[in-house]
This record gives C-alpha cells, structure tokens and sequence, in this order.
C-alpha cells in the first residue's frame, strides 16, 4: 500500500486547530477535533475537492503557491512549513545515505572535549559514538545505543530528565524532521517501528505530526551520583559524514552545573582506575 505521509501530515495539522484559532465561528459541537477539511480550503482560498484529494493522497503535487496557502491555513511554523514542503517533495531532501561509520578523526575529537559531554548522533537517534564524561552522564541508562530508545524504553529516563515531557517530545520532533529529509532511511523506519509497539506516549506523539526547531532552553537533567545539571545542547553537522551530529552539552563557565561535571568526571575516572574485582595485585 503507497504510503501518504502529506495526507497524513495535513490531517494531523488540521486536527490542532480549532475555528477559534483562525478565526472563524464555532457552531456548537464537533464529531472530531480540529478544522474541517472545507475550512481549511477556504482559509487557503483552493477548491474544497482538490484539498480533500491532497489529503487522501488523490494528488501528490501540489504547487509551491498551494503548499504556501496550506502553511499559511494551517499556521505551520518555520520547521513544521519545511517540513510540508520536503513531504510534497517541493525541496530536496538529502538522498545520500547517512553514513554509519564513525571517522577517527571525529573520535580524536570527541576525546578533545574533556571537560564537557560529547556524543554523535544519525539521524534515527542511534548513539554512534560518545566521549568519556558523556559516558559517565548517561550511566544510568541500561544502554547507551539509540537517544529515542533511551527515553521511551528505559526506566530512568522519566528520573533522569527532569522535564522528561518536554525532552520525549523533541526527540519525537526530531524523528519526525528526519523521515520528511529521508523517508525511505532503513534505520529510521525501524527504531520509529519499534517504539511505536513498546509505548503508547511515543505512538501518540509520533501521531501528532510535530516538527519544530531546536529549543535554545537549558536541558534540566539529575544525575544520580552529583544531583541536577543545566546544560546547553549545541549540535554540528559532521562535515563529510552525511547525516551524523555531534551534539555537546555546555554548563555555564564556573556554574554549579560546571562544577557537577568535574566531579562526575573525576567520580567517573576513579571508577576506571578502580583494579576489577577477584584480580588480586599479587605478592
């Protein structure tokens, strides 16, 4: 069966807003949330039938001007109106395939960033690659595989985040960003497949269509061995390595968040040193 992600997209868009939201007169009660498909053409200024076949993916090329009247009805911010037009494949999306290997000249760099978390990420979320202190910070994790997995499939992530809410609902974001960029990425169809079977909050919020940029907010955490951290997320495209983000937590300079990653790394680096239980140092 061919899938119809626009139609999908529009129908979850529409189901967000309410006449209210754009204007238009509410009489009495709906059988279903959101505006109806009418509304949303007339808001658009299109003929009802042409945007009820987009919807049920009837017509899969709308034009640049219709896309722009769609976004503009549905009041779709920056991110959610890019992604609209990747879905309509009105922008290229990246075609390459994401690479899957990590170069050693990213890992010598992740080792260079010492006294901060440092971690690679593909697009699915997988963790490609981490540095020593982001180790330690996500050692209450059962595994350090894939970010998405982490917050939906692991206990400690609801202890772990302090706004774990907030946090699920960029990680679903960001998925959602990346299959409008590479609908047909293997990896991505999978983890998305995976979680949607284990939690029930991952399948509504993947649902829910949500695409929205990077929040500029701190990420609030507690660590189990030095309590809470404020960190800035600052990420970077790997240049030559389509697809990988090298993401890095930054506390402010000589803040107690700062000081709460000097000692988890010297808590971290103790553990290390520490001689494996049952090998005796001899006589």
């Amino acid at each position: 069966m061919t899938e119809n992600n626009l139609g999908e997209f529009l129908r979850a868009r529409r189901s967000l807003l309410g006449p209210g939201d754009v204007g238009l007169p509410s009489y009495g009660p709906r059988r279903v949330a959101g505006l109806r498909r009418e509304e949303v053409a007339a808001l658009a200024g299109m003929n009802s039938d042409y945007y009820a076949r987009l919807e049920q993916g009837r017509e899969r090329s709308p034009s640049g001007q219709v896309l722009e009247a769609m976004a503009n009805a549905l009041r779709l911010d920056t991110p959610a109106r890019d992604h609209l037009y990747r879905l309509a494949g009105a922008v290229p999306g990246t075609r390459q395939a994401p690479r899957e290997t990590i170069s050693e000249q990213l890992r010598f760099l992740l080792d260079g960033y010492a006294s901060v978390p440092a971690f690679v990420l593909n697009p699915a979320k997988d963790v490609m690659a981490v540095n020593a202190l982001a180790g330690a910070l996500f050692s209450p994790f059962r595994a350090v595989d894939n970010l998405a997995r982490m917050t939906f499939a692991d206990p400690a992530a609801r202890h772990f985040f302090a706004d774990w809410d907030r946090f699920a609902e960029s990680i679903v974001a960001g998925l959602r960003h990346a299959a409008g960029v590479d609908p047909d990425y293997h990896r991505l169809r999978e983890v998305v497949g995976a979680l949607e079977e284990e939690s029930g909050t991952f399948a509504a919020l993947w649902s829910a269509q949500t695409v929205y940029g990077k929040s500029l907010d701190p990420i609030e955490l507690v660590h189990p061995d030095v309590g809470p951290l404020s960190l800035m997320s600052q990420s970077f495209d790997v240049r030559g390595a389509t697809g990988q983000l090298l993401v890095i937590y930054q506390p402010e300079p000589g803040g107690p968040s700062a000081r709460a990653l000097t000692l988890l790394g010297t808590l971290d680096a103790t553990r290390r040193r520490q001689p494996v239980a049952g090998r005796g140092t001899g006589s």
